[in-house]
């Protein structure tokens, strides 16, 4: 069995910490993401490596695992089991001989032909697995890996529920995206991930949402912050004035002499809560008041009269 450095695929030092290998995950994923290389088989499967790099070394139990036992960290828990049976009983017992046989002590006759667990074992114990406990653990299924994706979204796909066709590992998935959805929420299909061996049931695939910063607006939870320049005779005066929202353009009533970082609120206009119909946040405005330029002579001794009234 070819052993795979996942240490290597994310370009990490075996000592990394969880934040580096988080950084270093996030960082290939965005250069082999299907989506970025839509007809790179190459680029496809090296995605593939790097999220199951990831699955196994972000897991604290996982990573300590494969530190150990390399590429057969799925098996770790069936060799200890394994080693601890042996110790206790000094040897496998053979199911037609019925003695006792060390770990040197096989013989190509004591056992039966390889199936989907024997690998692992066949290179621990130097020989093909066999006796009673072979015969019964060569017909135990295992679970697939887990598989791990990233989804980018502007801030506006956000705003309404939407369907989102990803690509994993060749395979196209399609699926709900809700609104509302934040940075770095995960959700989890289950069944989704890599096959099982020998019948197991298939992993499952988590899928974190990376929500791409807006130019205009800042969100906080469901709430959302901008800015909106407005005219200074329409401060001084009061009147009305057009103020971009997610969902367009919308015509306010500003009072007059209203001061310059003044903040209203626009109920609703926020982004709608996750899985909760009906229910949006609020928009915050802060007036950020132009000064005119180019003002005519006119302009000018009308604006001395007032700095000297």
């Amino acid at each position: 069995m070819a052993f795979i450095d996942y240490y290597s695929i994310l370009g990490v030092d075996k000592r990394a910490s969880a934040d580096d290998i988080k950084k270093a995950y996030r960082k290939m994923a965005r250069k082999y993401h299907p989506d970025v290389n839509p007809n790179d088989s190459g680029a496809q499967a090296k995605f593939q490596q790097i999220n199951e790099a990831n699955e196994v070394l972000s897991d604290p139990g996982k990573r300590k695992k494969y530190d150990e036992y390399g590429e057969n960290w799925k098996h770790a828990d069936e060799y200890a089991n394994a080693r601890q049976q042996q110790s206790q009983n000094g040897g496998f017992s053979s199911e037609y001989g019925g003695g006792n046989y060390d770990f040197g002590g096989f013989s190509s006759g004591d056992f039966g032909s390889g199936g989907g667990f024997s690998d692992f074992f066949e290179n621990l114990f130097g020989g093909a697995s066999g006796g009673r406990y072979s015969r019964s653990r060569r017909s135990a299924g295992y679970r697939g890996n887990d598989y791990n994706t990233e989804l980018h979204l502007s801030l506006r796909n956000t705003v309404q529920t939407h369907k989102q066709t990803l690509s994993v590992n060749g395979k196209n998935i399609r699926i709900t995206v809700p609104a509302g959805i934040e940075d770095g929420q995960v959700i989890k299909l289950k069944g989704q991930g890599a096959p099982g061996t020998n019948g197991g049931p298939h992993g499952d695939l988590f899928i974190t949402f990376v929500i791409q910063p807006d130019p205009a607006f800042i969100r906080k939870g469901n709430d959302l912050y901008t800015t909106a320049d407005l005219d200074l005779y329409i401060a001084v005066l009061g009147g009305e004035t057009m103020i971009n929202t997610l969902d367009g353009k919308v015509k306010i009533t500003v009072k007059p002499e209203t001061q310059n970082g003044t903040k209203i609120r626009l109920k609703g206009k926020g982004l709608p809560v996750y899985k909760k119909d009906g229910h949006w946040g609020d928009l915050f405005v802060t007036y950020n008041i132009k000064i005119p330029d180019n003002l005519t002579k006119k302009q000018k001794e009308l604006f001395e009269e007032l700095a000297n009234s």
